[in-house]
């Protein structure tokens, strides 16, 4: 079992930064991949981030390349999601999640954090 909670969300405006943080308790957070989707409204929730058990490898969706950066700290049980250059379409909930694998489906989720980005 691993319980996320989100962090960091806010109002910035566009072309502002933010950095969101999820904390992780339970067993073993280095055995788990981590992630960070996110839901805006009236759409379904996509994929925006993600990184390996380790940190070596990092993953992200087309949208926000070169935008955001994922990076985790094992050692305080913590995964962050860098957001640069931020955008009205940026604008959602966030949500952390974690499995074994990077995967469609993923096992644990936080309870989300709302970014809002205005024009």
């Amino acid at each position: 079992q691993v319980q996320l909670a989100e962090s960091g969300g806010g109002l910035v405006q566009a072309g502002g930064s933010l950095t969101l943080s999820c904390a992780a308790s339970g067993r073993a957070f280095s055995n788990y991949v981590m992630a960070w989707l996110r839901q805006a409204p009236g759409k379904e929730r996509e994929f925006v981030a993600a990184i390996s058990q380790s940190g070596s490898n990092t993953y992200f969706a087309e949208s926000v390349k070169g935008r955001f950066t994922i990076s985790r700290d094992n050692a305080k049980n913590a995964v962050y999601l860098q957001m640069n250059n931020l955008k009205p379409e940026d604008t959602a909930v966030y949500y952390c999640a974690a499995d074994k694998t990077v995967t469609s489906r993923w096992t644990y989720w936080g309870q989300g954090t709302q970014v809002t980005v205005s024009s």
